[in-house]
């Protein structure tokens, strides 16, 4: 595990200047009406990186009044949809034009990889704008052979101003995750994204701008939850709300949804997802998914595979490998190219993940490894297992958002799929096995929004995600995204003298 006493960053990558810290709105960076800023900070020092504005109620007032005229009298709407994707490819461009300086923001501001950044969410995010780019001018609606002498049709709609709500944990790939999609339906919106990492946000609107994306359709409202956020769920401006993050945030953002003017809301929560190997599986495969599954993004990611359930077969020797396997990982400064893991976002985040592990000890679970804190700066977690857990640990129910992952050992099939959904939870799951029946049995079987067999984090632009039960509902990714920022019209005429109905 790294050694980060001798300090963050300057040996592997030279830090860009901050270009951008005001607000974006109706195409310009402003600064916030109050004229109050806060800090963003550096998870690797707990230092201050920069004071970026900070936006509140009458800040997102002004940002929706700029969406609200460009949905209602502007061109974006009004765009035919190849139009909106000339310059939604312009966009992904100009991204991939800035990628480093783009990966060096996040890495800075989350304490994400920079290499990984750089090499893998920067070109996922371009491929993302690429995908929606294409879906833009493919809008259709149905024609209804009705029972009558009627004739109908439906057409989809864009839903009008939508308000993004970003977590921290990807910052660039949530925000075009949300934004693609609205863009190429033709929506307008306002975007905040999490107080913790504003930076790279601000640096899109820029590029938005530059490819030619009118103003007011994308404003960027950095701010906190209790005020920027709450005034996006209780705008009675904003036509529909998007939000990525906690559960218990997801339902604040429902409740203000129903009580002003019932938004569209689409939730993507927390998760506590199973991993679930089964005795037929290629052990060294297994491991390597259990532990990715856990420590990828230092744990910080809503379908992390925070519970492993293994069949009591395999169980001792896995238990084994994944031990050796946390114990060799290298953790240290996301700009180090050798680094696997960086810090967790924040302090507050930090603070939670010790918490967990304390009540892991406790409650009498067995720490095989980990839970140490490393370095004396920065919020450096060891990989942290877990092995004697009982369903009812709060280490087994609760979501800890880092790299604590809960083992258990089970006997059968259908002991692992009760153990399964013993959850509040419904993000995702995994099933390593090699019996194709086992696979189909247990896909089916376990509540959650997307099932990966044999593999883990296999994420796709055409393949929808989001949850079930208290993970949320609505869908990322795939045309269902598309969809969620579209309405849907019915058009009935009568016809006369028809030949046919």
């Amino acid at each position: 595990m790294g050694d980060l006493s001798n300090g963050a960053g300057a040996d592997f990558y030279k830090i860009p200047a901050i270009k951008f810290t005001k607000l974006f709105i109706n195409g310009e960076f402003v600064d916030s009406i109050s004229g109050k800023t806060f800090e963003t900070i550096d998870p690797r020092t707990g230092e201050v990186i920069a004071n970026v504005a900070e936006g509140t109620k009458e800040d997102v007032d002004l940002a929706v009044k700029a969406a609200r005229e460009a949905f209602d009298s502007g061109p974006w709407p009004r765009m035919p949809g190849v139009a909106r994707a000339k310059i939604m490819l312009k966009f992904a461009d100009l991204i991939d034009q800035n990628r480093e300086e783009l990966a060096a923001l996040d890495a800075v501001d989350a304490g994400k990889l920079y290499n990984w950044l750089k090499n893998v969410d920067l070109p996922n995010i371009v491929n993302t704008l690429r995908y929606y780019a294409g879906a833009a001018d493919k809008i259709h609606g149905e024609t209804l052979k009705m029972s009558r002498e009627l004739q109908g049709y439906t057409l989809m709609e864009p839903v009008g101003v939508v308000g993004h709500i970003i977590p921290w944990n990807f910052p660039s790939s949530l925000f075009f995750t949300k934004v693609s999609p609205a863009l190429a339906a033709g929506c307008t919106m306002i975007v905040k994204p999490a107080e913790q990492t504003p930076l790279s946000a601000l640096f899109y609107a820029h590029l938005a701008k530059q490819a030619g994306i009118p103003d007011g359709v994308l404003n960027v409202v950095p701010g906190f939850g209790p005020t920027a956020g709450a005034a996006i769920t209780s705008h009675m401006d904003i036509d529909a709300v998007s939000f990525t993050g906690s559960t218990e945030v997801g339902r604040q953002v429902m409740e203000a949804a129903a009580r002003s003017n019932l938004k569209k809301v689409s939730l993507e929560l927390g998760g506590k997802s199973p991993l679930i190997i089964f005795d037929d599986a290629d052990l060294d495969k297994a491991a390597e998914l259990a532990l990715i599954g856990i420590l990828f993004n230092k744990g910080e990611i809503c379908c992390a595979g925070s519970r492993v359930f293994v069949q009591e077969g395999i169980y001792d020797e896995l238990e084994k490998k994944l031990v050796e396997k946390a114990k060799s990982w290298v953790v240290g400064d996301p700009f180090d190219p050798k680094v696997q893991q960086g810090p967790q976002c924040d302090k507050r985040q930090f603070d939670k993940i010790l918490s967990y592990i304390e009540h892991g000890k406790r409650e009498g679970a067995t720490l095989l490894t980990g839970g140490k804190i490393i370095g004396d700066k920065g919020y450096y977690i060891e990989p942290t297992i877990f092995s004697n857990i009982k369903d009812d640990m709060l280490i087994a129910q609760d979501e800890i958002f880092g790299p604590v992952l809960a083992l258990t050992k089970f006997k059968t099939i259908d002991e692992a799929i009760l153990r399964a959904n013993n959850t509040r939870y419904g993000l995702a799951a995994g099933i390593v096995t090699k019996n194709i029946d086992t696979a189909n049995t247990v896909s089916r079987s376990v509540r959650a929004g997307t099932i990966w067999i044999n593999c883990y984090f296999a994420f796709g632009d055409d393949v929808p995600f989001g949850g079930y039960k208290m993970s949320g509902f609505g869908r990322d990714y795939g045309l269902e995204a598309l969809h969620k920022y579209m309405q849907v019209k019915s058009v009935v005429t009568p016809i006369y003298n028809s030949p046919w109905l």
